[in-house]
């Protein structure tokens, strides 16, 4: 099940996400800085929510196909960008039955992979439907920033976080998993994959102006993690 967020609170996210400071001033511009030239590449755009990532994409001349848990988002995404691509709903906890072999130059996750507790199958399924040479790009919380809020102070222990987040201007809860870098690098490998580029984010110079609390604090510590891998030959 999507949370509230993404799917009762649909619309204030999408609108709160195009300017805010963890979204558009630190996860967007560092996970973009990572990627290569998108034009006329295929892509797979998993989590895609309202679509900020895929219009840029598209706007690069990448063809893409997206999607999402949530059906509100689908239908946000499909409402803005039309038949520039496909989209349809689906629960990465299944993988992606939908999708063929070798079918995409990229694959691209960005902060979704938390809300999956266990991420072989998918894992397994995008190393299946990456082009020889592709890449999957993924952004995710940074294991030391999610382990403040550990229940039990075993880092090394996969745990449920249940938090209240005012990322649309009130509180609406929202449940996450938190897990060890060992644990997320052995699925990685168990998979196939191996990381090619790790970059622990960097925030955008515009957040000076706009927070510059924020800008300061999240120069100096870790808020999320972003990685390329790619098939092991």
């Amino acid at each position: 099940m999507t949370s509230p967020m993404y799917s009762q609170y649909a619309n204030e996210y999408a609108q709160a996400i195009t300017s805010n400071v963890y979204n558009a001033l630190l996860e967007r511009p560092s996970m973009l800085a990572m990627l290569p030239d998108l034009q006329e590449k295929s892509i797979l755009d998993l989590g895609c929510g309202p679509g900020a990532y895929a219009e840029h994409f598209l706007n690069q001349g990448a063809s893409v196909t997206a999607a999402d848990i949530s059906a509100k988002m689908v239908k946000m995404i499909q409402e803005r960008l039309g038949e520039r691509l496909t989209a349809y709903v689906a629960d990465l906890n299944h993988g992606l039955p939908q999708e063929q072999d070798s079918s995409y130059d990229l694959v691209i996750c960005p902060l979704v992979i938390h809300y999956i507790e266990d991420l072989n199958h998918l894992f397994d399924d995008i190393r299946r439907v990456l082009k020889g040479g592709g890449s999957f790009f993924f952004s995710t919380h940074h294991p030391l920033a999610d382990f403040e809020a550990s229940p039990s102070g075993n880092y090394f222990s996969r745990e449920l976080i249940i938090e209240e987040w005012d990322t649309i201007g009130y509180p609406v809860q929202v449940q996450f998993y938190r897990r060890s870098l060992t644990e997320l690098f052995n699925t990685i490998a168990s998979a196939g994959l191996y990381v090619a580029t790790l970059s622990e984010g960097c925030p955008s110079e515009a957040m000076k102006d706009i927070s510059p609390g924020s800008y300061d604090y999240l120069s100096k510590n870790p808020n999320f993690l972003f990685i390329e891998c790619k098939v092991v030959a």
